[in-house]
């Protein structure tokens, strides 16, 4: 809660705040690594920074975090802080340096607003900083705290054991443990973050959904290609795709993630598109596994069959389970006349299949086909508590906080 003195100074800054928090983020990121530029080194995704996604959520994250605290003195976006604190964890991130943040940060205020950041204005927005600041930094001793690691031991070598080649653009990677430390096992839906070394010496992460529960000894998770775009963006699922194979060695973080599937006995709907499907994937390994009796129904879109990563696994895992099917969009289908049974032309749409009764949903997928699904799902009388998503990369959607 902010405190009286603050309040109505936030109150009355936010909407020039709000108005110029894009530049705010950007003058931020490039300050900041001016100064640490190791910070790019195994934290950073450069390729987010390069294409403007990661400051975009920035500005939209503390635009959310100080509009709550406005008009929600009494909660804060508790769904927000834990996305972001996942991310954070699995990154290793450190106490320490939320104050090379907060320097930075407050020097773009003044850089972008000049002479309007009087020293009451600094002070009320250095307050919302570690009102946030210090609940991620609670919820993320908690995160590191619960699987008994830290910053610096969340991360372990696996050595790649198996390279299935999905599609023409997906590779899955099968990996076992390399050493006899305890393994950490995954919720359904979780990711790990990859950290890469790269030709030029840096170290770049990259999260990946896990697409199969845990065995104890291995894990296993699916890159798809990046195409057309220039360095970095791709830089990392390129060097995965051409050169890691069967002995290679990986760098992987603990599992985390707060989009998990709960363990309940209500039916539920796995809606993807594209590579979007690797967490839906996940949790239906889960299901499998723990021999789930619940009503499921696995939707998903894509451009062709031949696009269809990890289909036969999924069929396989449907197949295992009491009350399972599939439906299937294709955009482009080879043979439109001879489209199989569950199987439909064009985009997913809700209309043409019956909704389970009390279903809870979990989407993943381009955000523009999450936005569609989603909007449909409600104006069909599902409560929006009862659909999840999962962004990869920043959250530049921020549908559950607003």
């Amino acid at each position: 809660m902010l405190s009286d003195t603050s309040l109505p100074v936030i109150t009355a800054t936010l909407p020039v705040v709000g108005a110029n928090i894009k530049e705010i983020a950007q003058r931020f990121y490039e300050h900041m690594f001016a100064e640490h530029p190791e910070l790019l080194d195994g934290v950073f995704n450069r390729g987010n920074q390069a294409d403007g996604r990661q400051q975009q959520a920035l500005a939209g994250s503390i635009a959310a975090f100080a509009t709550s605290l406005v008009e929600k003195p009494d909660e804060l976006p508790d769904h927000l802080l834990s996305r972001v604190s996942h991310k954070h964890v699995s990154l290793g991130l450190r106490p320490d340096q939320y104050q090379i943040v907060h320097d930075h940060f407050m020097w773009a205020i003044g850089d972008v607003l000049g002479d309007a950041v009087t020293d009451d204005v600094a002070a009320a927005w250095d307050e919302v900083y570690w009102i946030m600041a210090n609940v991620l930094i609670n919820k993320e001793r908690g995160l590191y705290g619960a699987v008994k690691l830290s910053p610096e031991t969340i991360w372990r070598t696996w050595r790649v054991v198996e390279r299935i080649q999905e599609t023409d653009d997906v590779v899955t990677f099968v990996v076992e443990r390399t050493d006899e430390r305890d393994v950490k096992p995954s919720l359904p839906g979780q990711y790990v973050t990859l950290k890469a070394l790269m030709p030029d010496g840096v170290h770049q992460p990259r999260q990946y959904s896990l697409t199969k529960a845990d065995d104890g000894e291995h894990r296993q998770f699916s890159v798809k290609r990046v195409h057309g775009l220039k360095t970095p963006d791709g830089e990392v699922s390129n060097l995965l795709h051409s050169q890691f194979e069967v002995g290679d060695e990986v760098v992987l973080s603990a599992p985390f993630g707060d989009v998990v599937l709960e363990y309940t006995d209500r039916p539920v709907v796995l809606a993807s598109a594209g590579i979007g499907v690797t967490p839906m994937a996940g949790m239906l390994s889960h299901l499998v596994q723990a021999k789930s009796q619940r009503t499921v129904r696995f939707w998903h879109a894509d451009n062709a069959a031949d696009t269809f990563a990890l289909r036969q696994q999924i069929e396989e895992d449907l197949a295992k389970l009491p009350d399972a099917s599939m439906t299937a969009w294709f955009a482009d289908p080879a043979e439109p006349t001879q489209m199989a049974d569950g199987e439909l032309v064009g985009f997913m749409d809700i209309s043409a299949v019956e909704l389970p009764v009390d279903a809870a949903y979990y989407l993943c997928g381009p955000l523009v086909f999450m936005q569609a699904v989603r909007s449909s799902l409600i104006a069909a009388g599902v409560p929006a508590k009862d659909i999840q998503y999962e962004v990869f990369g920043p959250d530049l959607w921020l549908a559950d906080f607003t």
